[in-house]
């Protein structure tokens, strides 16, 4: 997201290429920024040294509220950010990963470790509403892993929570009774992981299936597999 690549990865969501999304916390807060302000992320070194860091009063409220309908609704946080962003009619909607897939009809799943999100530091943030909605989209995301059979599963540039999320999502649906046991998983990242190796390219298909790690900048990897797999499906029709 922080790299400009909504606009390859809506191009696959609407060519039904991508069919689901999951993501941590921060994606939520730069996703939104680039929905409300067409721009996301601050200079970190700038803004910490007088307590400035992740202030912003327009991200923190404009999430937190709609979290908290998330919970009033019963619904994930994936779904709730992505409907509350297009009830507001950002000028940026079209950019944004979330906006589009609540329009287009596909689960985004966000899940969220405690204290490590700016918004979690705003008044309005709460802890029920956050880890309700988070625990809804964890189940939301082990439905789709439980279909994941001769699928694909990229992991693309989360180096420790996605990687430990889909491997318990893995052992969840498999624990009860799907056969997940061949499908392809992908890594990308700008640079060798333990976590994303072993819980993406290794375990989970070490009984079936495919794992490539492909290591590169994510403005330069993810336009490039884009274009592949659109020149491979032309080629197949």
């Amino acid at each position: 997201i922080k790299v400009g690549l909504n606009p390859v990865i809506i191009d696959l969501m609407e060519r039904s290429i991508i069919t689901g999304i999951a993501m941590n916390g921060a994606c939520i807060i730069h996703d939104a920024e680039i929905a409300m302000a067409g721009s996301t992320s601050e200079e970190v070194g700038d803004v910490l040294g007088d307590g400035a860091f992740g202030a912003a009063k327009e991200t923190g409220e404009v999430l937190n509220l709609a979290i908290a309908e998330g919970a009033d609704r019963k619904i994930g946080m994936g779904q709730a950010v992505g409907e509350h962003l297009l009830s507001r009619d950002f000028p940026h909607n079209d950019k944004s990963l979330l906006a589009m897939a609540a329009k287009l009809g596909i689960p985004v799943t966000v899940h969220v470790a405690i204290g490590t999100d700016i918004i979690h530091i705003h008044p309005s943030a709460s802890g029920v509403d956050i880890g309700q909605t988070s625990h809804y989209d964890f189940r939301l995301f082990c439905s789709e892993v439980a279909a994941l059979q001769e699928g694909a599963y990229l992991n693309v540039g989360s180096a420790v929570l996605l990687p430990e999320v889909f491997l318990k999502a893995l052992t969840v649906v498999r624990n009860l009774g799907h056969r997940v046991d061949d499908f392809t998983t992908a890594n990308f990242d700008f640079m060798k992981q333990y976590r994303t190796f072993t819980n993406v390219v290794n375990r989970p298909v070490a009984t079936g299936g495919r794992g490539f790690n492909i290591i590169g900048h994510h403005e330069l990897m993810i336009p490039l597999l884009a274009a592949s797999l659109l020149d491979e499906l032309s080629e197949n029709c």
